[in-house]
């Protein structure tokens, strides 16, 4: 995985942490699509939760001088898509989450160790 995604997965997924969100998951699909290089999903505890985790996640992404191609569902906020082309984030509620179960249509690609000091709270 090259360099540039994985600092974005990370920003992201720390970006969601400080928020609040959780269940972070970072599956790279590099290997078994030719859509994107990797997926990062997430849960809000609500609509509205889901929707200013999205909004701190494109801001933290813009100061990168990066912006998505496409958004979807910032208005409900209970299923929120970023399409950074490289990099699509899906934030849920959790009642979502579980409904559409991305991370079992997507089981053959690789789950990424999110693990590291960068999530620590310490």
């Amino acid at each position: 995985m090259q360099q540039t995604l994985y600092s974005c997965v990370l920003l992201i997924s720390r970006s969601i942490f400080d928020h609040k969100g959780n269940h972070i998951m970072a599956i790279d699909i590099s290997q078994i699509s030719s859509t994107t290089d990797c997926l990062l999903l997430a849960n809000g505890h609500v609509g509205r939760h889901v929707s200013a985790i999205a909004h701190k996640v494109q801001k933290k992404m813009r100061e990168r001088g990066i912006r998505p191609a496409h958004v979807e569902g910032l208005q409900h906020g209970e299923w929120v898509v970023l399409d950074y082309s490289f990099l699509i984030v899906h934030l849920f509620t959790p009642e979502m989450r579980q409904r559409y179960q991305l991370e079992r249509v997507w089981h053959e690609g690789c789950v990424l160790d999110l693990s590291l000091p960068a999530l620590t709270t310490g």
